[in-house]
């Protein structure tokens, strides 16, 4: 059982080793940056908005709901492949 132990550990730290020496990158910012393209209709319409408001001297209007609808298309179809990457 103590052998089994060390062995496990030794694997642990070889792994280690090896991950500190590779530069470790975020597969989700990948994936966003590739999804961005099937979402243009989207930042169309965000871009839009903020053109329509650019002169609103009062601060009360907002694109918020334009915004959110481009980042939920984004992360629509980051999710359909991140776990995959995951795995």
């Amino acid at each position: 059982m103590f052998s089994c132990a060390k062995r496990f550990q030794k694997t642990l730290s070889r792994k280690a080793s090896y991950l500190a020496d590779e530069e470790v990158t975020d597969p989700k910012a990948f994936l966003e940056e590739r999804s961005k393209a099937k979402c243009v209709s989207q930042w169309y319409e965000y871009q839009k908005c903020v053109k329509r408001i650019e002169n609103d001297e009062t601060g009360h209007k907002h694109c918020t709901g334009q915004y959110f609808d481009y980042w939920k298309c984004v992360d629509k179809n980051v999710a359909e492949k991140l776990f995959e990457m995951l795995k």
